[in-house]
């Protein structure tokens, strides 16, 4: 049975939700008595910020700051850390903080395929073709996420030809697209099995240059 993750708007409601529940519907504070609720709740906001709000940005910051201003554990910081959770919802819900981390993973993936490009020019072909695979089977499992479609099939993760396969059947690129990338898992894939004989400085070369260019016209 495949278990689907919670979106973040939906994890962030359902910290939101315990809140409000422990607090009562007619109170605006938790009740001082119960110092295991004041923990459950804190450790929850902080665990749901640390985990959805990326870092560099002001919600991250900010948790941080309340942290050292506060301590850990301090019933004090919880309608501070209530607000931080409620604009962190108000920015996925807006669709920017998705924005924002599809701008990391294109900077996370960028500096990989430097890396591959760097070592293609010091005369090493195969880690380039084993690197830029990587970051494309790690690209296409976000394009399946960002377009609801499932990456798993009986509790499995799909392997990269079926992710391709499905993402081209939903229309999210084309079938040229899907033949390139096709290509590139192959060469990934004689890298890994280490057929070297197999493929050429020159077919590393462009797949390097084919999977960022798809990279930047699929942001995910």
């Amino acid at each position: 049975m495949t278990v689907t993750q919670p979106s973040p708007i939906q994890q962030l409601e359902q910290v939101l939700d315990r809140y409000k529940e422990i607090r009562g519907p007619d109170s605006e504070t938790l009740p001082s008595s119960s110092a295991a609720k004041q923990t459950e709740v804190y450790t929850s906001l902080v665990a749901a910020i640390e985990r959805l709000a990326p870092t560099g940005t002001y919600y991250y910051t900010s948790l941080q700051a309340v942290i050292k201003t506060q301590g850990l554990n301090s019933r004090y910081a919880i309608p501070t850390l209530v607000g931080i959770v409620e604009a962190l919802r108000t920015a996925y819900e807006s669709g920017y903080l998705h924005q924002i981390e599809e701008l990391i993973r294109a900077d996370l993936f960028a500096d990989f395929l430097d890396m591959g490009e760097y070592l293609l020019e010091e005369g090493y072909k195969d880690p380039p073709a084993v690197i830029s695979g990587g970051v494309l089977e790690e690209h296409l499992r976000k394009l399946c996420l960002k377009n609801s479609i499932n990456i798993k099939t009986n509790d499995r993760f799909k392997k990269a030809d079926a992710m391709n396969a499905d993402l081209t059947n939903s229309n999210v690129y084309n079938r040229l697209d899907q033949k390139s990338i096709t290509a590139w898992l192959d060469l990934r894939n004689k890298a890994a099995h280490g057929k070297y004989t197999e493929y050429t400085d020159e077919q590393v070369k462009v797949a390097l240059l084919g999977i960022r260019d798809f990279v930047a016209r699929f942001p995910a």
